[in-house]
């Protein structure tokens, strides 16, 4: 027996704890096991080739194979048996997750229930049998949760409609922030629309509050926008103060505090408030064209520093390259010597775009540090000290195998080889010091 006959799947483990939660009144609802993974465990084929299905109530006929072998027609009837109980797990699905119409879900999972009895299927039916009744019980119940939580929206939506309302009816008979106050009435207008559900005589009550709220706010406003009329002739003066102000300047080449005091006119500009309209529409086009002729001239000094400074950062690339092919270790005098005139020619050239400064510096700066290096290098190889220290090696050397020399000619062939032993330890160190001052 396998896995599959024992332990219900990941869906059969959902579907059960979800059922413990539904509000049915029923406790969870049996795992339904795969029948494919051993359908002779439900069912078997007689000699006749005539299939059955074992249930509770003992052995049910559901078909015929005649096909192959008992095997092949049990696993037939039971890959039947795992797509109905496949369909049940779908309905359980999405009932689980609200997702569908309930009342189309009650429907399937009837028809499923239903059917089973005649269904051409091996498997546990008596387990999918109780699954379908459990998913049936399930969906009554969603259905009739739909049904409340319509009743439920149309109530809210009343609900909505009437705050809707007394917020419209404040606002008409309160609100100054004429702006602000006409934005929130479209906006209550615009939600107005889009609140459903509501019968036709309670909407054509609150529709007329409604529109009375709105009617009292806009006679409000009225009369405020008459007297707004003589501040925005004062608002006229000032943007043409403003104008003439913004025209002076559209010759200027002190860019920065130029541009710094056109921002500064543009906030007064949006702070005075709006003249009469066709005042204000005239002041702004003059405005505008006064700033945008300085900007504009602005724009063409920087083109021609732009176009400056990519030439430098060309001439600059010319001098990088004349840099990177320095031969440092073959004469790093001379190297050096030849960094410090480039580095004179870098500084005349001047500036480059701000996005090309690291890399170029960075490549200056590796070349110099590869010269530095290498004249480092040469200073510690003809070290004073460390070439005496080689020479005075050598001389010790020599000093015993001379001695060896004379001391075999004597017939001394003991004292010979203790100044050959000498010489020799000398000559290592001889050619550690040697060595030392190459690797410098």
């Amino acid at each position: 027996m396998t896995d599959q006959d024992t332990t219900p799947n990941t869906a059969d483990a959902s579907a059960a704890a979800d059922s413990t939660t539904s509000g049915s009144g029923r406790g969870a609802a049996p795992a339904v096991p795969i029948a494919s993974g051993d359908p002779a465990r439900w069912g078997r084929v007689d000699s006749e080739g005539e299939v059955y299905v074992r249930t509770s109530e003992g052995e049910r006929f559901v078909g015929s194979w005649q096909a192959g072998d008992a095997g092949e027609g049990l696993a037939h009837f039971a890959r039947r048996f795992d797509d109905l109980r496949t369909e049940a797990e779908l309905l359980e699905t999405r009932l689980s997750s609200g997702s569908g119409d309930p009342k189309q879900a009650l429907s399937s999972a009837k028809h499923l229930r239903d059917g089973l009895p005649e269904a051409s299927v091996v498997g546990d039916v008596d387990s999918l049998a109780a699954r379908l009744e459990h998913i049936v019980t399930r969906a009554e119940h969603a259905v009739e949760q739909a049904k409340a939580e319509r009743e439920k929206a149309r109530a809210d939506a009343v609900a909505r409609k009437e705050a809707l309302v007394e917020e419209a009816e404040q606002i008409g008979a309160e609100a100054t922030n004429w702006k602000a106050a006409g934005d929130r009435l479209r906006a209550i207008f615009e939600e107005w629309k889009s609140v459903r559900g509501v019968d036709r005589k309670t909407d054509e009550q609150l529709w007329k509050r409604f529109t009375k709220a709105r009617d009292a706010f806009n006679r409000r406003r009225g009369s405020h926008f008459a007297e707004l009329d003589r501040q925005r002739n004062a608002a006229k003066e000032r943007k043409q103060e403003l104008v003439d102000e913004a025209e002076s300047l559209t010759e200027s080449t002190d860019w920065g505090p130029t541009a710094d005091r056109y921002k500064q006119l543009m906030s007064e500009w949006k702070s005075v408030g709006r003249a009469p309209k066709d005042s204000d529409e005239a002041l702004w086009k003059r405005f505008r064209a006064a700033q945008d002729k300085f900007f504009s001239r602005r724009s063409e000094a920087f083109a021609e520093r732009d176009a400056e400074f990519a030439e430098n950062a060309r001439l600059k690339e010319e001098l990088l390259a004349e840099a990177e092919r320095i031969d440092a270790d073959a004469d790093p005098n001379a190297a050096q010597t030849q960094l410090q005139r480039i580095q004179r020619r870098w500084d005349e050239i001047g500036k480059v775009p701000r996005e090309r400064i690291r890399e170029l510096e960075g490549r200056l700066r590796a070349v110099n540090d590869r010269v530095r290096s290498a004249a480092q290098h040469e200073w510690r190889r003809t070290d004073p000290e460390a070439q005496a220290r080689v020479e005075q090696f050598r001389e010790r050397v020599e000093q015993y195998e001379q001695q060896a020399a004379k001391a075999r000619s004597a017939g001394d062939e003991k004292r010979a080889k203790e100044a050959e032993q000498q010489a020799r330890q000398w000559q290592e160190w001889l050619t550690a010091a040697q060595n030392a001052l190459t690797d410098r």
